[in-house]
């Protein structure tokens, strides 16, 4: 698989981006090294012609964007997706890489898959419930004294490690059997979760009115996993079975 082929599975999501100028000098970084696919959540405004001006003749990059309203409409058809994130892991068990372990795994699962790095708004980051679709954090370690890092070099640095994996990737290397494995998509465990939460809902295992972080451990859980298609089907199965043994 060619270096331009496993880069090219691997998407830009930007969300909710207030100045055009980012979303152009994001671009900009994406095209020097080799990333075309760039995903924008709810931009402010776009397209924008400072945008256009900042992306430095990366303007097919831009042409080629493709505008969501949700961060899981961005994620469709991804297998894998990375969280840029400035902030702790809290209370919560996270998957917390640098930078240079970031580029690495997104280029050994973007030889089979789609993967997403995503990035938040300038001046809040990620929200929660954005951060609970992601199956890892990645965390660029900053000065702390002036810890503000712009956008489009966070984009940068981290599309530039996902360049320097790829062309370092020994393609005969990889075993056929992990070529050919199948893993199920992000919304297709969207989809599983609805499932889940509503069959432990059902069965009094999960209090609605008091869920605490319940979904979002299953998720870290699970997202530690890759699941295929066929034990999903066996996951979802299991829950079918379970609400009918409930209703009889």
């Amino acid at each position: 698989m060619q270096v331009r082929n496993i880069l090219a599975n691997i998407r830009i999501v930007l969300i909710q981006t207030s100045h055009p100028g980012n979303i152009g000098s994001a671009a900009r970084a994406m095209k020097t090294m080799g990333l075309s696919t760039l995903y924008l959540v709810k931009p402010k405004s776009f397209p924008d012609a400072q945008a256009t001006t900042m992306s430095s003749n990366a303007s097919d990059v831009l042409d080629n964007a493709v505008v969501v309203d949700s961060l899981q409409e961005a994620l469709v058809g991804c297998e894998w997706v990375v969280g840029s994130s400035a902030r702790d892991a809290r209370s919560l068990t996270w998957d917390v890489m640098d930078a240079r372990t970031c580029g690495e795994q997104a280029v050994n699962k973007a030889t089979s898959a789609k993967v997403a790095l995503v990035f938040g708004r300038e001046n809040s980051g990620i929200t929660n419930d954005e951060l609970a679709l992601c199956h890892s954090l990645v965390h660029i370690p900053t000065n702390p004294e002036y810890s503000s890092l712009n956008l489009a070099s966070a984009v940068q640095l981290l599309s530039y490690e996902c360049r320097v994996a790829s062309q370092s990737f020994a393609l005969e290397q990889e075993s056929p059997e992990k070529s050919e494995a199948e893993v199920v998509t992000v919304d297709a465990m969207e989809s599983y979760y609805q499932h889940l939460e509503t069959a432990m809902v059902e069965t009094g295992f999960l209090d609605p009115e008091k869920p605490k972080h319940l979904m979002t451990r299953l998720r870290r859980l699970y997202g530690r996993t890759e699941i295929s298609p066929s034990e999903l089907n066996i996951l979802r199965g299991m829950l079918v079975a379970l609400l009918r043994s409930k209703e009889k």
